[in-house]
């Protein structure tokens, strides 16, 4: 692993806490892959690398959006003392930032830095601004701009970038994976998935945010030897690779070669999440085949649950993990459902249905779970409404399409300080009062300089501000209550 000055900075009395040495863990010699591991696996690793990185990031801050859809990944921010309303035309623009190239990747936002992907001038970037102003600190150049073929979504990216400490890691749409030094941009490795793992782009491109797990990166290739992958973040080294037999292989009179012949990707678009479950760590990723668990340490099929897949194979909304139950959904006439995991005598996992339900076709503006309610958009190239299901039961406790003016039309979705943001495709920005009672409306406004593209980047709040991407243009609004 490379040093910083920052690194090196680490003062002896931090080092001695966390029970390394300067030549231990930070010298000018790399340290090898398993010493790395069995300093994670020891009793005080967690932690240790907990106070590490808070040594390494002063600037980080609890309010900070590092990753797709927040600290936990799961579109809740932990913000506090926000507005509970906006002002008629909302809240106080603080800042835009032009020049960002196409795309519809949500930013992050760590350590007074965001950070994003675009399409500019021919080629695939990843740039950073300063949180401050939005003034661009570095642009980094990943290589020419991938040619999609379908018309939606081919302006550029949808990955948003994961911030790991001072190592950000991003995935083009062609499938480049890199990872790059937080402070100057510098690419430290990069790999392919097509290349390096056989992977088979599916229609849209790749438009996966990768997932940072300890000392592993996961990612879905999605091919025929390597469904889902795992690396060392710090090499990009291929730790483990899994797969996930297609429907057809895991019927009576299937065959792997079907799925090989096809051409067809087994990654769909959406992300992967992390969870520990009966004393095991466990991935679950909504697949172009369905819904899967994984396991951490080998890359081993623990369950699936193929009901919230559609046949057309387009699947964006990362799952939902709460206390051992997991929710999926998909629009295209499928739905969302509801499994309970359960851990059998020989120690397998065996995944039972709670309920499925059609009313949740959950497109790509995800889904939030809170006080034990699922709100998202039911509806998908049709157009849709904001709705609110029971998390336990799957019943509807009110549907958008029920309101006479029909004020939250199809969009995505994000909370904080007990509000939902919620962006239209249209650009509409709402701010709702989360209740199983019905829809509470606290305020919206109109976007400025609307683009002709649909307004599918996901909302972000982070440390106050409200930021809204628009394929060039990152606009950031001061939600703060004063």
């Amino acid at each position: 692993m490379n040093c910083t000055q920052q690194q090196l900075a680490l003062n002896s009395t931090a080092q001695k806490r966390l029970g390394v040495s300067r030549g231990g863990f930070c010298s000018a010699r790399a340290p090898s892959h398993r010493l790395h591991s069995l300093w994670l696996k020891s009793p005080l690793g967690a932690v240790g690398l907990f106070l590490l990185r808070a040594a390494l990031d002063p600037l980080a801050s609890a309010a900070d959006w590092p990753q797709w859809q927040g600290p936990d990944r799961n579109a809740i921010s932990k913000e506090t003392d926000l507005l509970k309303e906006w002002p008629p035309g909302g809240p106080p623009l603080a800042w835009k930032a032009k020049g960002l190239g196409g795309g519809y990747g949500a930013p992050s936002i760590a350590a007074g830095k965001i950070f994003g992907m675009g399409h500019r001038d021919g080629e695939e970037i990843v740039w950073a601004l300063s949180e401050k102003d939005g003034k661009e600190l570095w642009v980094t150049r990943l290589g020419p701009a991938f040619q999609q073929r379908m018309p939606q979504g081919k302006e550029g990216p949808g990955c948003t970038p994961t911030v790991d400490g001072d190592r950000l890691y991003v995935l083009g749409l062609g499938g480049d994976l890199a990872c790059l030094q937080v402070q100057d941009g510098k690419i430290v490795w990069r790999k392919n998935l097509r290349t390096d793992w056989g992977g088979i782009a599916p229609p849209w491109s790749y438009r996966e945010s990768p997932l940072v797990d300890g000392h592993k990166l996961i990612c879905t290739p999605g091919g025929p030897s390597a469904t889902l992958v795992a690396l060392n973040k710090l090499t990009g080294e291929t730790i483990w690779k899994s797969v996930v037999p297609s429907r057809a292989e895991s019927t009576p009179g299937g065959s792997e070669e079907g799925r090989r012949s096809s051409g067809q990707s087994g990654a769909a678009y959406a992300s992967a999440i992390a969870f520990d479950f009966e004393g095991q760590r466990q991935y679950a990723q909504l697949t172009a085949q369905g819904l899967v668990g994984i396991a951490a340490s080998d890359g081993k099929l623990l369950w699936r649950y193929d009901k919230p897949a559609n046949s057309y194979r387009i699947h964006c909304a990362t799952p939902i993990y709460h206390e051992g139950h997991v929710f999926a959904a998909s629009a295209y006439g499928a739905g969302g459902g509801v499994v309970k995991l359960k851990k059998e005598a020989d120690g397998s996992i065996k995944a039972e249905e709670v309920w499925f339900s059609r009313k949740m076709q959950n497109h790509h503006g995800g889904v939030i779970l809170y006080e034990g309610c699922l709100y998202g958009a039911n509806g998908g190239n049709e157009g849709g409404y904001l709705i609110c299901l029971d998390f336990k039961t799957g019943n509807v406790l009110w549907d958008g399409r029920d309101d006479p003016e029909r004020r939250a039309p199809k969009g995505s979705v994000a909370l904080a300080d007990r509000r939902l943001y919620y962006r239209t495709e249209r650009g509409t920005m709402l701010l709702i009062e989360p209740s199983p009672k019905g829809y509470l409306e606290r305020g919206r406004f109109e976007q400025p300089e609307r683009t002709k593209a649909s307004a599918w980047a996901h909302p972000v709040i982070a440390n106050g501000k409200l930021y809204l991407r628009d394929q060039d243009t990152l606009f950031c609004y001061n939600v703060k209550a004063q």
